[in-house]
């Protein structure tokens, strides 16, 4: 079974460097403004809309004579920027079709002009791409060197492209190959079920939890700080651009501690066990919450989910998810009976029926194992599937006179 992966690990540039991947971004950056433009006034012309390769026979035209510039970048990075604006305009032409349908709400998104105001961007390159233990080699950017050595593993591997990218003033490199792993076969693992939380990120049914690390909230006050200065700074001033570099910094750092307690957490879960079953989380819904939305947000539930999924394919965990309405919090494991008093500051409980003391998180987790330790083994191969986008799998399940409704793996 083919899938595709990505390494992505950080750049240890010098300043010539540095300046030849800021030209690439600005290169990938005009291509796509001007495509855009191109597509809007022929659109408004009447015209028929051009494709990213008509434009692309455009822009070499152009070399020749207005911006002669490009010829000192790769020709794949614009090239790139001109299909990514053509897949933007098939997500919108997607989303107005769904929206006449009534099954979107919100705006559909139509394209927007790119600006160095939000960063410098990226750029995507391919070609004779050739990885090294401590370095890269790239088309027309040459040797550049790796923060983290042996990190990126193309044993095996067919590397189809490379995508550079800033963020607050770091160049980072992901590296895209298309691996083969041999097909999972059910393992004899453990099943278990995880229950999703603020206090604490996961609780595992057998006994372990991992604590959320609150990225956002352990450096909130440093944030608020220096978003504070960033306002009080003349703008254009080169003072502000240096406040503006510290507050990304501040904010990248906060991202990375969150993906790397959830990265952490996923792979364990997906090593170690056979079956995971996670609750379907309406978290549109829950940020509505404006007391509890910061919370939510930092804790990050549908990634969380999608790490799981894919992560699930790789080693043969097979991810199911339980109805959004399957009170798992208010059902006592041990005897059935449902608590309908149960409220959300009710972290601790006992039943009123048989009396057993319950942890919420915990318990909720034991009601989830059950659904699937009796009839899961009916439910199929792995529910993410083996393609990139599989089918949705539907699994009914019946527990505590709650049947489950479809419960759907995507791999987004």
């Amino acid at each position: 079974m083919k899938v595709l992966r990505a390494y992505k690990t950080e750049l240890d540039l010098n300043n010539q460097q540095r300046t030849r991947c800021i030209k690439h971004a600005g290169a990938a950056r005009w291509a796509y403004n001007w495509g855009l433009a191109r597509k809007k006034e022929a659109f408004e012309s009447g015209l028929k809309t051009p494709t990213a390769i008509d434009l692309h026979r455009e822009l070499n035209l152009l070399k020749r004579t207005e911006i002669g510039w490009m010829y000192e970048v790769s020709k794949t990075a614009p090239q790139e920027a001109l299909r990514n604006l053509d897949r933007a305009f098939d997500h919108f032409f997607k989303r107005v079709k769904l929206k006449k349908q009534g099954k979107l709400k919100g705006k559909v998104g139509f394209p927007k002009f790119k600006s160095k105001k939000h960063g410098v961007g990226s750029f995507q390159i391919w070609g004779a791409i050739h990885v090294h233990e401590k370095s890269i080699q790239l088309p027309r950017l040459g040797i550049l060197r790796l923060k983290e050595g042996g990190y990126i593993s193309i044993e095996g591997a067919h590397i189809l492209n490379a995508t550079l990218s800033e963020r607050a003033g770091r160049w980072f490199v992901s590296v895209q190959c298309e691996v083969e792993i041999p097909e999972q076969i059910r393992s004899e693992k453990p099943k278990c079920g995880v229950d999703l939380g603020i206090a604490r990120m996961a609780t595992v049914s057998d006994g372990k939890f991992f604590e959320n690390p609150k990225a956002l909230r352990s450096n909130l006050v440093k944030i608020i700080r220096l978003q504070r200065t960033v306002s009080r700074r003349k703008k254009g001033s080169a003072n502000r651009k240096k406040a503006v570099q510290q507050l990304a910094r501040a904010h990248l750092r906060v991202s990375n501690i969150r993906k790397e307690s959830i990265h952490q957490v996923t792979s364990l879960l997906a090593k170690t066990k056979s079956v995971v079953v996670l609750e379907d989380l309406n978290v549109s819904g829950m940020l509505r919450n404006h007391h509890l939305a910061q919370a939510i947000a930092d804790v990050s539930f549908y990634e969380f989910r999608r790490q799981l999924m894919y992560k699930g394919q790789w080693y043969g965990c097979e991810v199911l998810l339980a109805d959004r309405f399957f009170p798992s919090s208010k059902i006592c494991h041990f005897c059935g009976h449902k608590n309908d008093e149960l409220s959300l500051n009710d972290r601790e409980w006992d039943c009123p029926s048989c009396g057993t003391h319950h942890d919420r998180d915990l318990n909720a987790a034991y009601n989830l194992e059950s659904l699937v330790s009796t009839t899961a083994s009916s439910a199929g191969s792995n529910a993410c599937g083996e393609d990139v986008r599989p089918e949705d799998i539907q699994v009914d399940l019946d527990e505590a006179g709650t049947e489950l409704q479809s419960a759907k793996c995507r791999f987004e």
